[in-house]
């Protein structure tokens, strides 16, 4: 780990606007939706979708996934710094205010005023918790390799990149570049794959990156099975671990598996009942990384990350309204 570093985490991802509404399975199932899952869709179905919920009570966050890891990493005392594309639009100034005010660095030169709108993120979520996303990737799509600023990475101990950039090539260049020079500073790397449907996609791509780049790598359970093509999540945990020095892998309320100098070992969850279920585990892992960057062990990382998950879960939205920082001593030890 980088010793001289002043932050703690450097993250890179999509920067998206959170647009939290509650909603019956009957909007999800009319609209043709994939319940509990991620959608790409349009400005037009994104707006369509807009102007239909525009009776409900909705709530806008600063988001994208890497950027809830990080602004959790600041909700148990730590810091960082994000690094995602916004356009000069009234979401991109919103954007960059909210993660200010969250207490993290965020220096990234917006797009041209002629690009595509800031990104937004729909949050669709149900009685029962589940959550639905439909995403307008915008102005996002448009992160670059020049955008990774070299002197940031430098003053943070670890990078944390989503696996949701690689899906476009601009933002998969940013997140090599950001990798590749991670390892030459010393930076510990920590990767997430995000969601199955890109590990079902680049499944060769993303062998290579953990194989490659990752120090660190953070999956949930159908993820793990699905790359390792294996239906034993221990196996498959054990199969990553012999790929990444550090392997988190989370599996709901069960909590979440470690892999670690060749041992496996499962460590449970804080049982809660949950009202919504978006932003769990990327909580989890800013929950994992700030113990990392601040000197606890994995096992204790882990139940810091499984802590975060739980109070996310018990609110709407992907963020929890206020700082943990006081908890941290007493639900590691």
């Amino acid at each position: 780990m980088n010793a001289n570093a002043e932050l703690d985490v450097f993250g890179v991802g999509n920067a998206m606007v959170d647009i939290l509404a509650m909603v019956e399975d009957d909007f999800v199932r009319e609209h043709d939706l994939p319940r509990g899952g991620m959608l790409l869709v349009d400005s037009e179905k994104q707006g369509r979708l807009l102007r239909e919920l525009e009776h409900h009570s909705l709530e806008m966050q600063s988001g994208g996934s890497a950027a809830n890891t990080v602004i959790s990493v600041a909700l148990s005392g730590g810091s960082g710094c994000y690094t995602g594309k916004v356009a000069r639009d009234p979401n991109g100034e919103f954007y960059r205010q909210d993660m200010v005010a969250s207490g993290l660095n965020f220096d990234v030169r917006p797009a041209p005023e002629e690009s595509k709108p800031t990104g937004s993120c729909l949050v669709l979520t149900t009685p029962d918790a589940e959550r639905t996303m439909c995403t307008h990737l915008g102005v996002s799509i448009e992160l670059s390799a020049s955008d990774i600023d070299v002197d940031q990475l430098r003053r943070c101990k670890l990078a944390y990149i989503e696996g949701y950039l690689w899906d476009a090539e601009g933002p998969r260049a940013a997140c090599i570049e950001a990798m590749e020079q991670a390892n030459k500073l010393g930076v510990k790397t920590a990767f997430t794959f995000s969601d199955p449907f890109l590990v079902d996609r680049f499944p060769d791509d993303f062998r290579r990156v953990v194989h490659e780049y990752c120090d660190i790598l953070f999956c949930n359970a159908d993820e793990a099975r699905q790359l390792m093509e294996i239906e034993s999540l221990e196996k498959a945990t054990e199969q990553l671990g012999a790929r990444a020095e550090l392997v988190f892998v989370t599996d709901g309320a069960n909590g979440c598996l470690v892999s670690h100098g060749g041992e496996i070992t499962r460590v449970d969850g804080f049982q809660v009942d949950a009202i919504d279920t978006v932003g769990a585990g990327d909580a989890f892992a800013g929950g994992v990384l700030f113990g990392l960057a601040n000197g606890y062990a994995p096992l204790g990382s882990a139940r810091w990350g499984n802590y975060l998950a739980s109070r996310v879960v018990t609110i709407q939205g992907a963020r929890y309204p206020e700082s943990l920082a006081h908890q941290v001593a007493s639900v590691i030890s």
